[in-house]
């Protein structure tokens, strides 16, 4: 079993900002690329980002452990720490929301990244436009998701399917009353399905719901986040089988 991770929670600045004022996300940029670095972070902050940089693994655990951030992009090859081991150790500590940096040929190094619980990736060489476009839509996704809990908490209601219990509020989501850690990108996923147990999700209709209208992403991006959100149901219970394929046509949440 994996080692428990509290729930993302954004920096604790954005929620002591003075009333009409507007806390600017954080992000951790991590590249040994110090050009790379010094251009998207001065790109990021015209556009009212504030980013922390880092040149290799070790020195981004530390820092983004001490200094809490909004979401972190992660080059896959770094020295002292690569960019999959320090995925893997910020798996272990919080759902923070990740990006992954992969060079253009490496479909293993995409794959990897997403089952290791990257929400989403961009190849290198990237468009900085399309960057702050995928953190933008990251951002929203999990903004809107926030949002939403609220009037849900109001009337003091959340999704129950059976075993399934998820509370936007909190971002958390049990199965058979245990803790099951899901990312942005895997929580909007359960949701989506559970939403409509029964009712077959295409995969277009998954890449819609988590990740917006206008972003495209590879159906195997979808397959590979299924895959680790089973992985991680069947961590607490190795019966799982609520979440069902369709061969050629998507999944389904069953009807319980």
């Amino acid at each position: 079993m994996e080692t428990p991770r509290t729930p993302y929670a954004p920096p604790a600045s954005a929620s002591q900002t003075p009333t009409g004022a507007s806390a600017a996300p954080i992000i951790a940029l991590v590249d040994d690329d110090r050009n790379i670095l010094a251009s998207v972070q001065m790109t990021l902050e015209a556009e009212g980002f504030t980013v922390h940089t880092y040149t290799d693994g070790e020195s981004a655990l530390q820092g983004i452990t001490s200094r809490p951030v909004s979401l972190a992009v992660l080059d896959v090859k770094m020295p002292r720490m690569d960019g999959m081991e320090l995925l893997q150790r910020l798996r272990a500590r919080s759902n923070l929301p990740v990006i992954f940096l992969t060079s253009k040929d490496e479909e293993l190094d995409q794959l990897m990244g997403l089952r290791l619980g990257a929400d989403d990736y961009i190849t290198k060489p990237f468009s900085q436009r399309l960057l702050i476009e995928r953190i933008r839509a990251l951002l929203r996704r999990q903004d809107a998701s926030r949002a939403e809990a609220t009037g849900v908490a109001a009337v003091g209601s959340a999704i129950v399917r059976g075993q399934l219990s998820l509370d936007e509020t909190r971002h958390q989501c049990l199965w058979g009353g245990q803790d099951i850690a899901l990312t942005v990108t895997e929580f909007l996923l359960v949701k989506a399905l559970a939403l409509r147990p029964g009712m077959v999700k295409s995969r277009d209709q998954l890449i819609d719901a988590a990740y917006g209208d206008n972003i495209y992403v590879d159906d195997r991006t979808i397959d590979s986040h299924i895959k680790r959100v089973r992985k991680k149901f069947r961590q607490v219970d190795d019966e799982f089988n609520q979440i069902e394929t369709l061969y050629g046509i998507g999944y389904r949440y069953r009807d319980e």
